[in-house]
């Protein structure tokens, strides 16, 4: 199946504490069907110190499931579903079903 949410859409999350809050997916991971966006589910870690990173307790993004974020209109900048539709030229792009805008460019 194609892919509905790449690396570099602007998504909005859905549900948790997080919801309503939007960002730009950092790295997308099919076989988990997770993603990480950045600045969404935000959590602490405990890092050791190594040579080139300082040791300490450092915020990070931690990965948010596919079914909780949905792509970010075009348009509005609201949560919508992602159609597929091929062009004339014979390109299989993604649009918005909300607006109808075409998401890839």
């Amino acid at each position: 199946m194609a892919a509905k949410i790449k690396k570099g859409d602007k998504v909005v999350v859905l549900t948790g504490r997080d919801a309503g809050r939007d960002g730009e997916v950092i790295q997308v991971m099919p076989k988990d069907e997770k993603a990480l966006v950045r600045g969404v589910n935000m959590v602490k870690r405990h890092q050791k110190q190594s040579m080139n990173q300082e040791g300490g307790i450092i915020s990070k993004e931690a990965p948010i499931h596919l079914s909780n974020i949905a792509v970010a209109d075009p348009k509005d900048g609201k949560p919508t579903r992602v159609g597929f539709r091929v062009l004339e030229d014979g390109r299989k792009v993604r649009f918005a079903k909300r607006s109808g805008d075409l998401i890839d460019a």
